[in-house]
């Protein structure tokens, strides 16, 4: 009889232990898994809501989150213009909703779809955009072609379409340097 309750006594003091422990753990698991947190995580959770992005050289672009990539995302201003935002330039963001969703949502396609490449589908389409640079500079015209580190930018009015007259010259641009890029 005194060995049940010794043993009944051992494993209740044993099961105290581990539940403060783990109490004590708690904290250190929490903090671990927001460390591993990143913010196109926190975007991708906020799909669909509206959103500000405090960018340097270019303030504030607002809209709504339309996508979120690899390396950029995608806004829907209050004009209906679409904004390609380079994510390396998010200094800030507003309007995050409590959902984080994990990289686990990413398939490989989202993994290998770029700025790069999202840039080149405005090039393929021949979109008249608005350049944003980091330095506050704006250039205007249509994006001809998107290499491994630079975009090259056919200068001309936005509301005149890429004609050889209207084109007053190219223009190689920096990836870097780019903040973002508004259709027009």
């Amino acid at each position: 009889m005194r060995w049940e309750q010794l043993f009944t006594d051992l494993e209740a003091q044993f099961a105290a232990r581990a539940a403060a422990d783990e109490r004590l753990d708690e904290p250190s698991r929490v903090r671990a898994e927001h460390g591993r947190v990143r913010l196109v995580d926190r975007l991708r959770g906020a799909v669909g809501s509206p959103v500000s992005l405090r960018c340097p050289g270019a303030g504030e672009l607002a809209g709504r989150l339309v996508d979120v990539g690899v390396d950029w995302v995608l806004l829907a201003d209050t004009g209906g213009r679409e904004v390609l935002v380079a994510t390396r330039a998010v200094a800030a963001v507003a309007g995050l909703t409590a959902v984080t969703a994990g990289a686990a949502g990413e398939s490989a396609v989202d993994r290998h779809l770029d700025l790069r490449r999202a840039l080149r589908g405005l090039a393929r389409d021949r979109a008249g955009v608005q350049c944003l640079l980091a330095d506050g500079g704006v250039l205007t015209g249509t994006i001809d072609r998107v290499g491994a580190d630079f975009l090259e930018l056919a200068e001309h009015p936005l509301d005149q379409p890429r004609r050889r007259g209207a084109v007053t010259g190219v223009r190689a641009v920096a990836l870097p340097a780019v903040v973002a890029v508004r259709t027009a």
